[in-house]
């Protein structure tokens, strides 16, 4: 991992939404498509790899994003150590990527996460976003990649009003900006 440094100084919090950043958390991007893959990784991670488009599943230490067919996010619950993210991230290079069952890449320092909490959240994204949010606000577990104010981004529908946001490092502080502008008028 990088050197860190956020564009994102403060957490910011209004009547009914509470916007903040979550970093440092490891990312780790997978990709593979064969049973092997699917198997190693479950047995790795203890966790299920979710199959089912726009799902999610996790543990109290990880969670896994499906976002296509043959990809996942993987990002961890907590802030972690150098050595937690070197770690996880050798051991799944080592039993994936060498192996040839799929590939790994740590993808740490190129998103940023921003968490979403409050009742007004989806009244806020919908300001900026064509996604309805009707089905999503209620779906536990639910992930969605969208554009928010025209720039790509993964939600992570964690708890009811309660999300993970994760933006390109290099559109993040454009995004913030924005939502803390939106924030104010909702």
């Amino acid at each position: 991992m990088l050197n860190y440094n956020s564009t994102i100084i403060e957490a910011k919090e209004f009547s009914d939404i509470k916007i903040s950043e979550v970093e440092p958390t490891l990312k780790i991007n997978l990709r593979g498509k064969n049973r092997d893959f699917v198997t190693k990784i479950g047995k790795e991670l203890s966790i299920i790899l979710p199959t089912d488009p726009n799902t999610s599943s996790g543990n109290k230490e990880l969670n896994l994003l499906w976002l296509s067919p043959d990809e996942w996010l993987i990002y961890s619950n907590d802030k972690n150590n150098l050595k937690t993210i070197n770690s996880l991230e050798d051991k799944l290079f080592n039993d994936i990527s060498k192996t040839k069952l799929g590939s790994v890449t740590n993808v740490t320092d190129h998103w940023i996460m921003i968490n979403l909490k409050g009742p007004k959240i989806f009244d806020m994204l919908s300001a900026g976003c064509p996604f309805n949010f009707n089905k999503f606000k209620d779906s536990k577990g639910a992930v969605t990649q969208t554009l928010l104010n025209h720039v790509d981004v993964i939600i992570h529908n964690k708890d009811i009003n309660n999300l993970n946001l994760f933006v390109r490092r290099s559109f993040s502080n454009h995004l913030w900006l924005w939502m803390n502008d939106s924030a104010r008028f909702v």
